[in-house]
């Protein structure tokens, strides 16, 4: 199900070079890439690159990132999901009595969901935002 809340539009500052990272950005990941040189048997030598994401802080709305995957940078694509939030207020409904169907009214509010992060080009995973740890 798309995000009624994101127009498809991009940020119109989109294809501008962004701040310096920083660690705890609210927009930004900090970025850390590794190589290992290693060798397994006499004259083959293996390479492996490992990417470290940090400070990437992903809330309810969609948000510039670095995909991990597909290594742009893109206004993530959200998607709402029934969380704890969710499940806590459809219990607690139950719990004071209303019974005729209002107990599943959390279920149709965004605001009481987990949202999850996507990349556009790709279409892989980025994230989740809990709105209850």
């Amino acid at each position: 199900m798309a995000n009624p809340h994101y127009d498809g539009k991009m940020d119109p500052n989109a294809g501008q070079v962004p701040p310096p990272y920083s660690v705890g950005s609210p927009q930004y990941a900090q970025t850390t890439t590794t190589t290992h040189t290693y060798q397994q048997q006499p004259g083959v030598t293996h390479q492996q690159t490992i990417v470290f994401m940090q400070g990437a802080q992903l809330g309810p709305n969609p948000t510039m990132v670095n995909c991990p995957n597909c290594s742009q940078q893109v206004v993530s694509v959200t998607e709402f999901e029934n969380g704890t939030l969710t499940w806590l207020w459809v219990g607690g409904l139950c719990l004071i009595g209303c019974w005729a169907g209002c107990c599943l009214i959390p279920l149709c509010v965004d605001e009481t969901k987990d949202v999850l992060h996507t990349c556009p080009n790709c279409r892989n995973f980025i994230g989740r935002y809990k709105r209850l740890q």
